[in-house]
């Protein structure tokens, strides 16, 4: 039996990271894993709170006192049962979420050691994956067709949703590759591309079609559909339209990230395209995940130095008042990329850039200070004068994306993911894809 207190007596252990001088040599995937009882252990962390704000706090809905007592039990079939009924995916979220549960749990607050739900969720559904537990599906058809335009989490939990609701489902993707911005957007050194083949598998054996390349005109749906499910992220990111902006060597932060991992695909680029930091020192404006994963990409392949910065202020590094638990804080985040070697500054705006025979060679940054009006409004951006320049041999905008500017869209077309919200998280593009879903069936079921 369990040790009702093993909350007291077993400390938070994470499976940590490869050793920083083997992994920045290759692509592979950082994060290491626990042995079966280490992680039994820590599921039995898990107090299973009367009011489980780990619930509350995952957008998903996901319910990890009930999987990790299963886990803690060593019934690894029964934990998949549980957590697949609320989570499509769990083999992504497991790798690539920022764990807002973990923020909100009740160890979390009082001894700031939280149970280690998300390393938990992948260790579940990599058991049974491994034990045979995740088989295809069939399931008895209604007769009607939907089409899902992009195949991002969003797409994809919103596919498999549908399909198991017995509608023919066709997911259209421009790409030469199923996964959007799992495929494209993140690096294989925190979701190897291999895991997202492995769950498409298995949706095609249950009856979902991928078609692949294949660009669709919002103002013009094919035809032959029931429903439209529209899903095609946040396309468009943020520029930077400042002096020097059409120097050679500045590019946006999803051109690196995408051609990385097409060239780990199998892809060739030829010298003119390709995107490399190697022998460079660079610059990554945007002090966020997709700075952060530029950044572990450009130490793999073989920058000089990588400077990240950002033009908000530097956060707390352990608590922020502003945002108490069991909110997600707005605290400081040290990724495993920046682990890996970088620079980071803050408070620092880009005034331009400054270029050599056509090529940028580095950009001119000023320190700002930010003030809060009396009347509690949005903080104001003041320059200080405090103006030096950066080498850089290339530069990497990483500042978000714009959101989508759809077009307006039939009665039986609904948006979701991204290209409803703005950018987001994975696991709420998941979220957003699951309740799409349902909104198509009951507008399929009760307004025909």
């Amino acid at each position: 039996m369990i040790n009702p207190k093993n909350f007291i007596t077993i400390r938070r252990q994470e499976a940590g990271y490869r050793p920083v001088h083997e992994r920045i040599a290759d692509f592979g995937e950082v994060e290491q894993t626990l042995n079966t009882g280490d992680r039994r252990l820590q599921a039995s962390r898990c107090m299973d709170c009367g009011v489980p704000f780990c619930h509350w706090a995952c957008p998903l809905g996901n319910r990890p006192p009930e999987f990790q007592k299963a886990m803690s039990d060593g019934k690894w079939e029964k934990a998949y049962r549980i957590l697949s009924k609320t989570n499509d995916f769990p083999e992504f979220t497991g790798r690539i979420c920022p764990a807002l549960c973990e923020k909100s749990c009740v160890l979390k607050l009082s001894m700031n050691e939280a149970v280690t739900i998300r390393e938990d969720e992948c260790a579940v559904i990599e058991a049974a994956f491994r034990e045979g537990y995740v088989v295809p599906q069939e399931y008895s058809r209604n007769g009607k067709r939907v089409a899902v335009i992009g195949s991002g989490p969003a797409g994809l939990a919103a596919a498999n949703q549908l399909n198991r609701m017995g509608y023919d489902v066709v997911v259209f993707e421009k790409s030469e590759y199923i996964g959007g911005l799992l495929r494209f957007g993140i690096p294989n050194f925190k979701l190897q591309k291999t895991v997202i083949d492995r769950r498409i598998h298995i949706m095609e054996q249950e009856g979902i079609t991928f078609r692949t390349n294949e660009e669709i005109d919002l103002t013009a749906l094919p035809d032959g559909f029931d429903a439209y499910c529209i899903c095609t992220g946040t396309p468009e990111a943020r520029d930077l339209q400042i002096p020097g902006r059409e120097l050679k060597g500045i590019h946006f932060a999803m051109d690196l990230l995408a051609q990385q991992n097409r060239i780990l695909a199998g892809r060739v680029f030829s010298p003119d395209e390709l995107i490399s930091a190697k022998g460079k020192h660079v610059v990554v404006i945007g002090g966020g995940d997709t700075g952060s994963d530029c950044i572990g990409t450009c130490n793999r392949q073989g920058a000089l130095s990588v400077t990240q910065i950002e033009i908000m202020p530097k956060p707390p590094v352990d608590y922020n008042p502003s945002t108490p638990w069991p909110q997600w804080p707005a605290i400081l985040r040290t990724s495993s990329s920046h682990e890996e070697g970088c620079i980071r500054r803050w408070s620092l705006t880009s005034n331009h850039f400054i270029g050599e025979n056509g090529e940028v060679k580095g950009v001119e940054v000023e320190e700002v200070e930010w003030s809060t009006p009396a009347d509690g409004s949005r903080p104001v951006m003041n320059l200080t004068g405090r103006k030096e320049i950066l080498k850089a041999d290339m530069v990497l905008l990483a500042m978000g994306f714009l959101k989508n500017n759809l077009p307006q869209l039939p009665p039986n077309a609904f948006a979701a993911g991204d290209a409803a919200t703005g950018a987001s998280l994975v696991v709420k593009c998941i979220a957003g894809g699951r309740k799409v879903a349902a909104e198509i069936d009951k507008y399929l079921n009760f307004s025909h």
